[in-house]
């Protein structure tokens, strides 16, 4: 079977997994306590007025009507109007809306413990029992141990603190302004992503045509990265320290096969036998690993961007089930089933090209 032949495979057997989620989805939408005419209405509404919204929203049909038109909207991506965050919205142009925030914060929360938590793992593998391996070793418990909602309650207070005061912390010669450098004065409002015109700067003009070149805000991206570092960090952590504990294994038991035995025996440099070797096989169990940061994403951001105040996709999220807006709870379900889904196989391709006895069968 060829690579995208597997892929077509794996895409058809995606369906059925994203039929049975959604049904899911929808049965405990519909029979669970959510009720949407009282969260439209309140609670205290006549029963006249009641029945006439409930009849407006099509909720006094039959249930498997109900289901077949669910099920339509979502397989056309016809998700429906939103019926108490924002009333007579499309569900697509909130989501829309909204996700910029979410993937910023899942951008770096998906960066910081690649660029931290595997490094300092292959380092403790390669140099296993030393200070540097207990540090890391260490480092990663302790990591992997904090809770992200106990971590972001306490990071968010301490941060939100320093705001009420501007000190200068010396190390030795160097001056470092706590305040200037987090921005505290803006922890708990979303970030801004204004930091690119579309339009661009004007340059010229020919024939009426004007020529741009889009501008970038330096000012404004630093802004933006700062604010959003903070849950990206409690929201990584717990990745940070597998990452670097699975990466210290796995390059302890590569390091100590045959094949890099011989490759040793054989003269080749140590430089060309961990780079070569070592590294490329390392990163087979941590695949899985990285690419599960989408199920942190899914469930880590509805509360961090509820502590953060980040008002992206876990944010409205949060909201719609608070408030019992049906068509975005479930709308918004629908594209946690599909992005599931697909990093699992995304993470099956990958996994035949970064180790090729990786069958297709």
């Amino acid at each position: 079977m060829s690579r995208w032949g597997y892929f077509a495979r794996r895409l058809l057997l995606a369906v059925p997994v994203v039929l049975f989620g959604v049904t899911i989805t929808f049965a405990i939408i519909r029979l669970g306590p959510l009720d949407p005419v009282a969260a439209i209405l309140g609670p205290n509404t006549p029963p006249s007025q009641y029945a006439r919204v409930e009849a407006q929203l099509g909720l006094n049909r039959p249930l498997w009507e109900q289901y077949i038109e669910y099920m339509v909207g979502l397989l056309t991506f016809d998700l429906g109007n939103s019926y108490v965050i924002q009333d007579n919205t499309k569900a697509m142009t909130l989501i829309v809306g909204h996700a910029p925030r979410t993937l910023w914060l899942g951008f770096w929360s998906v960066l910081i413990p690649l660029f931290i938590g595997i490094p300092l793992g292959f380092y403790a593998g390669l140099n296993p029992n030393t200070m540097g391996d207990y540090f890391a070793s260490f480092g990663g418990i302790i990591w992997r141990a904090m809770p992200n909602f106990w971590l972001g309650v306490i990071l968010y207070s301490v941060l939100s603190q320093s705001v009420t005061y501007s000190e200068m912390l010396t190390f030795g010669v160097v001056q470092f302004q706590w305040d200037a450098w987090i921005v505290t004065n803006n922890i708990g409002t979303p970030p801004p992503l204004n930091f690119y015109d579309p339009n661009g700067t004007e340059l010229f003009t020919i024939g009426g045509t004007t020529i741009s070149l889009f501008s970038f805000d330096w000012e404004v991206f630093v802004r933006a990265v700062k604010m959003v570092l903070p849950p990206a960090i409690v929201l990584g952590s717990a990745s940070m320290g597998n990452e670097m504990r699975l990466g210290r294994t796995a390059v302890l038991e590569t390091i100590n096969s045959k094949y890099v035995e011989t490759a040793r025996a054989k003269g080749l440099s140590r430089q060309k036998i961990v780079w070569k070797h070592v590294f490329r096989n390392a990163l087979i169990p941590l695949v899985p690993i990285i690419l599960n940061e989408a199920f942190l994403l899914i469930g880590g951001s509805v509360i961090m961007e509820q502590i953060f105040a980040i008002n992206g996709i876990g944010y409205l999220f949060f909201q719609a089930a608070l408030q019992g807006d049906m068509p975005l709870v479930g709308s918004l379900m629908y594209i946690f089933i599909l992005i599931i889904v697909f990093m699992n196989i995304f993470q099956d391709f990958l996994y035949t090209i970064i180790d090729p006895r990786v069958g297709y069968e």
